[in-house]
């Protein structure tokens, strides 16, 4: 398959995901060595999960799929630029590179605007408009001590 025909597919799921109702007009999918090995379309409304967006959708179907927590050597083709939260999943799915299509002010054109996560990011956390408290600290280095000592962990 062609560049293109991936971009097509994830263009197809999301007029799949909102003429079925089930999330907002967003698709995307995983490519390896040139097959779809993963793919998705915005499940938002339909399973009331704020992080079903497109993109974190196929990373978890392409993810199960090839039995591995990260998409070295992958493609993600995605019918709009990345929000935030999708871009912090793809950067965690390390893939080579990300094709989109609409762009996020394509995508604030039709009321979906995170123009105000992009703004709260380099904030300081007091003054972030959800607020943010620390809690708990010196209980929760505990688990991040035993991590550092392990010996037999898996890096990611």
């Amino acid at each position: 398959m062609e560049k293109q025909q991936f971009m097509q597919r994830a263009i197809e799921l999301s007029i799949k995901g909102s003429t079925t109702g089930k999330g907002g007009p967003f698709g995307a999918v995983v490519v390896k060595d040139g097959i779809i090995v993963g793919e998705g379309h915005n499940l938002v409304i339909s399973t009331n999960d704020p992080t079903a967006h497109a993109e974190v959708v196929a990373i978890r179907d392409a993810c199960k799929n090839l039995g591995t927590f990260q998409l070295t050597d992958c493609e993600i083709y995605t019918s709009c630029e990345p929000c935030p939260m999708c871009l912090g999943a793809i950067y965690w799915a390390r893939p080579a590179r990300v094709y989109y299509a609409n762009t996020r002010e394509d995508a604030a054109n039709i009321g979906f605007d995170d123009a105000f996560i992009y703004d709260e990011i380099p904030l300081p956390l007091s003054e972030r408009k959800i607020e943010m408290i620390p809690l708990g600290r010196e209980e929760a280095q505990k688990a991040f001590e035993m991590w550092a000592e392990k010996e037999n962990k898996t890096e990611y």
